[in-house]
């Protein structure tokens, strides 16, 4: 058995699987093939257990293995499928196609843990990404190869918010998209792939897509959830290093990667941290995010949901991501529940690029007006509730009078989304003429 790296499953505690090897272990983070009942079941070396054993994750689910099973050592980490082949295909974690098409053909594989590019290769320009959507452009306006955050919590509109910019800018992107769907549901991964195929982005009668999708959705094993990232950002990192594109990667939604490391980690007996989450929860979240940056060859620019439990911005998940991202776009309850749509808090969102340096004096002062004329409306609304508008100055009548204004116009479904609070103030208010928005 040493000779050949084949082992024998020893155990199996769901998606828990001991494989004992009497020669040398394989490495940690090696991929191990099982063939389970004529399918083909790939786990990933956890920990060592002892000399002789070897705790793994799986990928896939575990029912109808048996104690005794022969367990292959490949002698690498997985490995999936990059390159031209994978634009327009559904796959798996473990690259495996998943929309009853022929086997991905690539020429190249790559390992789906890899190194973040060295600190000479990476490239620190900053350049803003255009939306179309104007509260995002005009007050926390995204970086270009930057990484960028979509908080909310259930049910506000952060897969909705993604497909509208996989509408407005994927489509009008010269470069290639990567979908990673970690965690959410079936039915949405579902729609996006055929709304993409309606848009064009993706052609199911031969070349020309410009979008791969991985898919490891809500019913998959903590194993596959955990890793589907990483399969996304492989397939990225190929067109961005290889291929010198700009690509845009879209992750929904990244809080469901750290639920599925932390059922791993409870799984693998390790001490839970704060909150019951994983107490590597820093590292991996660092692992994968310095991974998606511009360099010198090209650049990843990342979209990522991130579910906020309970509302709670403080939650061990969400904060461990703010510190990598360039832009925040906070989603509030309390707006959605007015019917404005996309509902972006314009206070509590904000982004490294709104700098004067950056955007222009212009531009970087018109939105400090914008969300001064907000806060004074947010700072009046309990007085309002309590003694009514009769209360209040003249010049506080005309800040309520102006933010009501704006709230009005925006209930207009025809107007979604491009249609905020915030830039409808712009607007009508203020007057804004900024040249990032005039083409808007």
């Amino acid at each position: 058995m040493a000779k050949n790296g084949i082992g024998k499953i020893s155990q199996v505690i769901g998606a828990v699987v001991d494989v004992e090897f009497d020669g040398e272990l394989p490495a940690i983070q090696n991929a191990i093939e099982v063939n389970n009942n004529g399918q083909r079941l790939v786990l990933e070396v956890a920990q060592h257990l002892g000399e002789s054993a070897v705790r793994t994750i799986a990928m896939d689910a575990t029912e109808g293995l048996v104690r005794g099973t022969e367990a292959v050592d490949t002698g690498a980490p997985i490995t999936v499928p990059v390159g031209p082949e994978t634009l327009g295909r559904i796959m798996n974690v473990i690259g495996e196609p998943v929309d009853e098409g022929k086997p991905v053909k690539s020429k190249k594989h790559y390992p789906i843990h890899r190194a973040a590019p060295d600190y000479v290769d990476q490239s620190t320009e900053a350049e803003i990404l255009v939306t179309g959507i104007k509260v995002v452009d005009l007050l926390a306006p995204y970086a270009k190869g930057g990484k960028i955050g979509l908080f909310g919590g259930a049910g506000v509109g952060k897969t909705v918010l993604i497909m509208e910019l996989i509408n407005n800018v994927a489509k009008a992107h010269g470069g290639y998209s990567v979908f990673a769907g970690v965690g959410e549901r079936t039915r949405e991964g579902n729609d996006l792939y055929h709304e993409m195929v309606e848009s064009g982005v993706i052609k199911t009668d031969g070349p020309g897509s410009k979008a791969a999708l991985v898919y490891g959705q809500m019913n998959e094993p903590p194993g596959a959830r955990a890793r589907v990232a990483l399969t996304g950002l492989t397939l990225a990192e190929y067109f961005r290093d290889e291929e010198g594109q700009d690509v845009l990667f879209f992750v929904d939604n990244i809080f469901r990667f750290t639920q599925a490391g932390s059922e791993v980690s409870a799984l693998l007996g390790r001490i839970p941290s704060a909150v019951g989450y994983q107490p590597t929860l820093a590292t991996d979240m660092g692992a994968l995010q310095e991974r998606i940056t511009t360099t010198n060859k090209g650049s990843i620019t990342s979209v990522q949901a991130i579910y906020v439990p309970a509302d709670d911005l403080t939650d061990p998940a969400p904060a461990t991501s703010f510190a990598h991202l360039d832009a925040t776009t906070v989603l509030s309850r309390q707006i959605a529940e007015l019917g404005i749509y996309p509902a972006v808090d314009p206070l509590d969102s904000s982004s490294r690029m709104l700098d004067p340096r950056i955007v222009g004096e212009h531009h970087y002062d018109v939105a400090r007006q914008v969300q001064e004329v907000l806060q004074q409306y947010k700072s009046l609304q309990d007085i309002i509730a309590i003694l009514g508008m009769d209360e209040l100055s003249e010049e506080d009548k005309l800040v309520v009078a102006r933010a009501r204004r704006s709230s009005v116009s925006c209930h207009s479904r025809s107007m979604w989304p491009k249609c905020s609070l915030v830039h409808l103030a712009s607007w009508l208010v203020l007057k804004i003429q900024s040249p990032v928005l005039r083409a808007f």
